[in-house]
């Protein structure tokens, strides 16, 4: 076997294909291979700088640690070994510093198959032949997390100056996405649980359900906003909160086989709370008596279905293909931030009415999320997972004291008294206090059947005007925005390519779809990719489709226990708002980390960014200066929603009128329009505006992991081969 330039390269740690060739003179300690042995390296004191790249332009390497989405250095390897013979061992090279990794697993052969240290059979590449591992081994990818499946090779001390090469040539060769021990190579973020691994049934329904319970904030405490301000009672709360948490499952098993296909939860979002709000407190809707509740969610159920067929259009059609090009980073961030910020008249003003509760609550789940969040329990950050659900639990039980302790009694008054029967003065000071603050005033419980199942039209035929299908159509714009930036973000957390144009499209279709479904059935809100999920991924390190899959299943069991969504319609108002005070800030953080992926100190990012935001607060402010006089029996935290109906916009026609003064007074609408004008119109490169790169079709197709990791199941392929804009 020839040593000259090979043996050099090696001295400097560089990585190459050894070729085995017969004839050579052997020496005692190689390599077994094919039954032939092959010499070991010598090492040379002496080395020509210049010599790595004379030794690339011989084999042709090229190296693709540029980060572009494309064929991995290992590929390249592999097409090496195909052109010069496939028994040869590979030895891989880390493109950072252009050398070798010493290794630690020697390669024998027993029959053609290559045998690591612990008896582990490899294949013809040295990639371990598939087994049923667990969700414990760690994803390692790419290091700027947007390559995909670069081998890792785990490295180890060097050898010492002067120290003889006879020993045994080692190398380590893992498949793809393994973790790579003592410094090795990784991604962004070690996984548990990747996005195809299935861990077996017990860690399933644990990484499940620890994933619906890190999302509760968000699923079911939209309906304690929204219920009472439809004049709802606690058992219409409890049976909309069922509801929601039934869709939620149902769109999410969808959305995991024929929707993008990551491990993304579906449900109602607070994208679609203010624009209900507005519905809501429309003036006709102020001084209805009998039936307020169903009359107001019909309406809501007729603009939501308008709203999420455009949607359907706008994904199945492929036009939001071309509108990808359209929402970079630079759209997105204020967008999103925007949704949270909205909420900032109706945070505090009614957590505010228990601050003995709210206060607590509020620096509770603060301390849990950040100051305790490196503490592991068992080897779990419980404190980062359960924040929420934990935090939640522990002020009701001490508001269920303070309630038991007669901390809200005042001297005769009684808290089942409705507010507007009350005579005395001093009670009827004390009402708001009592109905917000007390853990007992809630009958769900008491009125609630043990087993209810969800049903279509169940308050009703859904009632259609064009004034709230126009709001709702633009509003499932702005939720498709926010879904575009979810799904960039979570496919580079569980360490994948980013998904095609055509797969992008596919699920804005299906969230449509799914958002008709709410319609039809009745939650007060659209079904779309919750936003929090980037944040429950990146705390609980579980990716996987089946573990999602599975949480929903349960989820689905839980709606049709009615004493479950009971027990959430019982949380008091007032700490429901202080929880939603942490959920509405994490939603506007979020939606600023997306700025990541663009050059945040870019001075044209930062104005666009800044300009929409305050523009997005200040603008609808001005619309919602113009108040009925009907709007002082409004609570003051309702006010800044009741716009619609007396806007400054008159163009004759009331329900245009209506349409435009409330599509204005929305925060996230507004933003959204000044930065998508701006962003787009505003000259800067690419690099500079973090325009997002995609996936193309053909990577799909060449590439066997993304094709699992995206495509649909071959069933489905068969019957929807024609639509192409849907990366089918």
């Amino acid at each position: 076997m020839e040593t000259g330039s090979n043996s050099e390269s090696l001295n400097r740690n560089v990585a190459m294909s050894v070729r085995g060739s017969t004839g050579k003179k052997k020496q005692q300690g190689g390599v077994t291979l094919a039954g032939k042995k092959v010499d070991p390296f010598v090492p040379r004191s002496e080395h020509n700088p210049r010599e790595l790249r004379s030794w690339a332009k011989r084999t042709g390497f090229v190296s693709d640690y540029s980060g572009e989405a494309g064929s991995s250095g290992s590929a390249k390897f592999e097409a090496l070994e195909r052109r010069g013979g496939g028994s040869s061992p590979k030895i891989e090279i880390d493109p950072v510093v252009g050398r070798t990794r010493q290794n630690e697993i020697e390669q024998e052969t027993h029959g053609g198959a290559m045998r690591g240290e612990n008896g582990a059979v490899l294949d013809g590449r040295g990639r371990k032949e598939k087994e049923n591992e667990g969700c414990e081994r760690k994803v390692g990818f790419n290091g700027n997390g947007n390559g995909h499946g670069v081998s890792a090779v785990a490295p180890v001390n060097e050898e010492k100056e002067g120290e003889e090469g006879n020993g045994d040539v080692k190398v380590s060769v893992l498949h793809e996405g393994e973790e790579v021990a003592d410094g090795g190579w990784q991604g962004p973020l070690g996984l548990k649980c990747g996005l195809k691994e299935n861990p077996g049934i017990v860690p399933l329904i644990y990484y499940g359900l620890q994933h619906y319970l890190s999302l509760v904030g968000s699923l079911v405490l939209i309906p304690l906003v929204m219920v009472p301000v439809m004049g709802g009672t606690d058992k219409d709360t409890a049976t909309v909160i069922s509801t929601i948490l039934f869709l939620s499952g149902i769109t999410t098993i969808l959305h995991s086989y024929f929707g993008t296909r990551l491990p993304l939860v579906q449900g109602s979002s607070f994208v679609y709370l203010a624009p209900a709000l507005v519905i809501i407190n429309a003036q006709e809707y102020r001084n209805l008596t009998e039936h307020k509740f169903r009359h107001i969610m019909r309406e809501l159920q007729g603009a939501i279905i308008v709203g999420s067929v455009f949607q359907c259009i706008l994904g199945f059609s492929g036009l939001m293909s071309i509108l990808l090009r359209l929402i970079n980073p630079i759209v997105v961030a204020p967008t999103v931030a925007a949704v949270g910020l909205a909420f900032f008249s109706y945070g505090f003003p009614q957590a505010g009415s228990c601050p003995e509760i709210t206060i607590p609550q509020i620096a509770l789940v603060l301390i849990f999320t950040l100051y305790l969040r490196g503490i592991s329990i068992f080897g779990r950050h419980l404190f980062r997972i359960y924040a929420v659900p934990l935090s939640l639990t522990i002020i009701w039980i001490y508001a269920s004291f303070l309630t038991a302790g007669g901390a809200y009694n005042y001297k005769g008054c009684n808290p089942d008294i409705p507010s507007s029967n009350i005579l005395l003065d001093a009670c009827r000071k004390h009402a708001y206090t009592m109905k917000h603050c007390r853990t007992d005033v809630s009958n769900a419980l008491s009125t609630a059947a043990w087993v209810r199942i969800p049903y279509p039209l169940q308050w009703g035929i859904p009632i259609f005007h064009f004034r709230t299908s126009i709001i709702m159509v633009i509003v499932s714009l702005v939720a498709s925005v926010d879904s575009v930036g979810t799904y960039r973000a979570t496919s580079l957390q569980v360490n994948s390519r980013p998904p095609t144009p055509g797969v992008v499209s596919r699920g804005i279709a299906l969230e449509g779809f799914c958002s008709i479904l709410a319609g039809l059935w009745g939650s007060g809100t659209g079904a779309t990719t919750l936003t929090e999920n980037t944040h429950t991924i990146d705390i609980t390190k579980v990716a996987s489709r089946k573990v999602v899959v599975v949480g929903a299943a349960f989820v689905i069991l839980f709606s049709f226990i009615g004493k479950v969504g009971a027990l959430l319609a019982s949380i008091p108002q007032a700490l429901a708002a202080s929880v939603l005070c942490f959920m509405w800030a994490l939603t506007a953080a979020l939606g600023l980390s997306n700025l990541q992926y663009s050059k945040s100190a870019s001075f044209r990012n930062i104005t666009i960014v800044g300009v929409s935001l305050f523009l997005g607060m200040s603008i609808p402010a001005y619309f919602q200066q113009y108040q009925a006089e009907s709007s002082l029996i409004l609570p003051s935290y309702l006010v800044p929603y009741a716009a619609a109906s007396s806007g400054p916009f008159r163009s004759g026609i009331k329900q245009l009128d209506f349409a435009i003064n409330a599509l204005m007074s929305l925060n996230m609408v507004v933003t959204l329009l000044v930065a998508f004008l701006l962003d787009n119109t505003v000259p800067g490169s690419q690099e500079e505006r973090g325009v997002y790169l995609w996936s193309q079709a053909e990577d799909i197709v060449t590439d066997p992991s993304l094709q699992s990791e995206y495509s649909l199941p071959k069933k489905v392929v068969r019957c929807c081969c024609c639509f192409k804009c849907l990366g089918v």
